[in-house]
Formats: C-alpha cells, sequence, structure tokens
C-alpha cells in the first residue's frame, strides 16, 4: 500500500511541475494566482500521501500548515490587484 501511496505523490509532483511551468509562462495575474494554488493544493496533497505512507504524523502538520500558507498566499494576490492598472483614459467615439 504504501508503494501506492509513493507513487500517487510522485505523480502529483510530476503534475505540479507542469503546473509550475505554467507559472513562467503565464500570460495573466490569474494565470499566476491559479498556478500558486495548484502549488498550495498538489504540495499539500504530496506531504498527506507521504504522511500516511510514511506514518509520520509531523509530515500531516506541515501539510495542513502549507494548505493555510497558500489560501493566505492566493488572498494576497487577489487582494493586491493586477501589477499595472488598466489604463482609464478613453476616447470619445
Amino acid at each position: 500500500m504504501a508503494e501506492l501511496l509513493n507513487l500517487a505523490a510522485l505523480l502529483l509532483l510530476l503534475l505540479m511541475a507542469t503546473g509550475l511551468v505554467w507559472l513562467l509562462r503565464a500570460p495573466s495575474a490569474a494565470d499566476r494566482l491559479m498556478a500558486v494554488q495548484l502549488a498550495g493544493t498538489g504540495g499539500t496533497a504530496v506531504l498527506a500521501l507521504l504522511a500516511i505512507a510514511e506514518g509520520v504524523a509531523a509530515l500531516l502538520d506541515v501539510a495542513l500548515t502549507l494548505a493555510l500558507v497558500a489560501a493566505f498566499a492566493s488572498a494576497a494576490l487577489f487582494a493586491a490587484g493586477p501589477a499595472s492598472p488598466p489604463d482609464e483614459r478613453r476616447e470619445p467615439s
């Protein structure tokens, strides 16, 4: 059973790596926000799977802390708004 959980954790790590590559190429702030959420959620899942597979309760605490930090990071990125405000001057039509 532990081997299956470790394999699932490895698969999640590969999916997270794909998402982090997207983070480097993300065209908008919303895409970057989703990539940060993916990293937080995926990291939480990987750590939770490893905690169950290895029987280490401390890893589960770290996983839950990572989930909390990821939620706060997403809220902070959302509250900060776009990096450059849109130009509100409009030409008369």
